[in-house]
């Protein structure tokens, strides 16, 4: 076989197939507590000058999906700005780190975004730090497994909703002040849009509510050149899982797919690259699963 020959990757057998075991971790979980460390593309994602001087914010961009992202972004030229709750300082420094070793800008803006308060401060921040807003990725979330309907407090309730939901709203009201035509906003969904579990009843709703204000948005900003799409993951292996999940159920995660794995934050990175490109101009109020072979609708 000639030397540049392409030879293809089996997809089932690209990453771990293996259990996960039944570990858990203390929420909001951290990467360095997990006994199998997620892949988000740090030796594997070459870039390719896709979004070269672009601007970029993303929430809950400290870990899992968010840090892949990060990477991805700054190895295509983006500078990039993470969002994280301050807790999460750990994962947050070696977002950075990675971001800067890419030769880009970096910032950090810890906080919670359960205030509409801190959403506001987050995209001033990104424009006085990076000097613009091109790129808004909506990742944050938060979710926790329930043992029964019963069980969902107001409390928690409201905590997911306010994360995953009204941050989102927020975020997009004041990023439109400094948006410009051909910028992007990207959502983060997932397929308990689609396919619920009754264990995250609370959770999968504020997904479908993502879903529907995607391609809501989209309609509106179509005309100002602002396209608005949204990622929809399947079971992707990130620090949020042992932290929210009990140990049976981290221990048979994504197992369930056709591919029969979970997926990998850095198999979801190439997606948001290609929304926040000019490679999807024709692209908006779309929904892109990410899933294993499940189906999101």
């Amino acid at each position: 076989m000639p030397e540049d020959q392409y030879t293809p990757t089996d997809p089932t057998t690209q990453h771990t197939r293996e259990d996960f075991g039944e570990q858990t971790i203390p929420h909001p979980g951290r990467t360095e507590e997990m006994d199998v460390r997620p892949d988000h593309g740090e030796e594997t994602y070459r870039g390719a000058g896709r979004l070269q001087g672009r601007r970029a914010l993303i929430t809950g961009g400290d870990s899992g999906i968010g840090r892949a992202v990060a990477i991805a972004f700054a190895r295509e030229g983006a500078d990039v700005a993470i969002a994280y709750l301050a807790e999460e300082q750990e994962d947050a420094d070696e977002t950075v780190r990675l971001v800067r070793e890419a030769g880009r800008t970096a910032l950090a803006l810890p906080g919670d975004i359960q205030e509409e308060q801190h959403c506001e401060h987050l995209i001033a921040a990104t424009v006085e730090g990076l000097g613009g807003l091109d790129i808004l990725v909506n990742n944050a979330a938060y979710q926790m497994s329930l043992s029964g309907f019963e069980t969902l407090t107001t409390e928690q309730l409201e905590r997911t909703y306010r994360t995953n939901v009204f941050a989102m709203f927020w975020l997009c009201r004041y990023a439109l002040a400094h948006l410009r035509p051909g910028s992007s906003i990207i959502n983060t969904s997932s397929i308990q849009a689609y396919q619920p579990s009754p264990h995250l009843v609370d959770y999968a709703s504020t997904k479908a509510a993502i879903v529907n204000v995607t391609k809501n948005l989209a309609q509106e900003l179509a005309d100002r050149g602002i396209r608005v799409n949204s990622v929809a993951p399947g079971p992707i292996w990130t620090p949020l899982i042992p932290a929210t999940m009990e140990g049976e159920q981290v221990n048979e995660f994504g197992q369930q797919t056709p591919i029969g794995r979970a997926g990998q934050p850095a198999e979801l990175a190439p997606v948001f690259v290609f929304l926040a490109s000019q490679e999807s101009s024709y692209i908006t109020g779309e929904v892109i699963g990410v899933t294993g072979g499940k189906p999101i609708s």
